[in-house]
């Protein structure tokens, strides 16, 4: 089966102005290509994993804000959004999420404004998803597994507010990581406690079915509590497995700034 290809916009005769062209992230999943189109591919990525880690480098200690960006500024979940985002900027962290709109501009906006450090991890849609008006420094890619590489690896624990798949893909990506210690034992909070509620019943379902481990659930934190959510990422964090943060030094021979 081939990649769907991007139509493009008719002329005023009624004829396409151009060829249609398959679409790169589209081509990645089609199969093998030519060993030249891999090699390029590659490199592509390669390179945006070196901007990545060259522009979130010096962000500091940083815990990622998960949740939908459907939901509009007066909507309940976003206001718990940006009270999230103020609790955590207060106790000193850097507040990192996917840099779109709804709960993701929420957690930025609540660490903006009162003077705490915001970034976005930005994704390159069909939709054309701005970078939020709250952070401080937006870094854009083009290839999601890049994309959330970078949110887990800059992070001290996360924090999931209600959200569809994307969000559901994150926090099951990151308990995975963290139930196969592929990451160690950073704290995860889930807060929407109505919201998820069913999904918690589905989870105590499998453990009773034997698919995952009763100790598992006791892999997520829940509450409704902002100030309960960022006392939790920072004791469970900082203090209990001993998590810290060392910040790098500047090398001027890097160009760093």
């Amino acid at each position: 089966m081939s990649a769907p290809t991007a139509t493009p916009p008719p002329s005023r005769t009624g004829r396409p102005v151009a060829r249609p062209t398959v679409l790169p992230e589209l081509a990645f999943l089609e199969g093998p290509g030519s060993r030249w189109e891999e090699l390029k591919r590659a490199t592509r990525i390669l390179v945006e994993f070196i901007r990545g880690f060259r522009q979130l480098h010096f962000v500091g200690p940083c815990v990622t804000v998960f949740g939908s960006a459907r939901f509009p500024e007066g909507n309940r979940w976003y206001g718990l959004g940006v009270a999230v985002g103020e609790a955590l900027a207060r106790k000193g962290f850097t507040v990192m999420t996917g840099g779109g709109p709804g709960v993701m501009e929420a957690a930025n906006r609540g660490a903006h404004e009162i003077g705490g450090r915001s970034v976005g991890v930005n994704i390159r849609l069909p939709m054309e998803q701005e970078p939020n008006p709250h952070v401080d420094r937006s870094v854009e890619f083009r290839y999601f597994f890049v994309r959330k590489v970078m949110l887990l690896k800059y992070s001290t624990g996360f924090v999931v507010l209600p959200g569809g798949f994307g969000t559901m893909d994150e926090l099951f990506e990151t308990l995975t990581l963290v139930q196969t210690r592929k990451i160690h034992d950073f704290p995860l909070v889930l807060m929407g406690r109505d919201y998820w509620k069913t999904m918690l019943a589905f989870l105590d379902e499998m453990a009773e079915a034997g698919t995952i481990d009763r100790k598992d659930l006791d892999l997520i934190k829940v509450t409704d509590d902002p100030e309960e959510a960022a006392e939790w990422v920072t004791s469970h964090g900082l203090a209990r497995f001993g998590l810290g943060y060392v910040q790098p030094k500047r090398k001027w021979w890097l160009f760093e700034r």
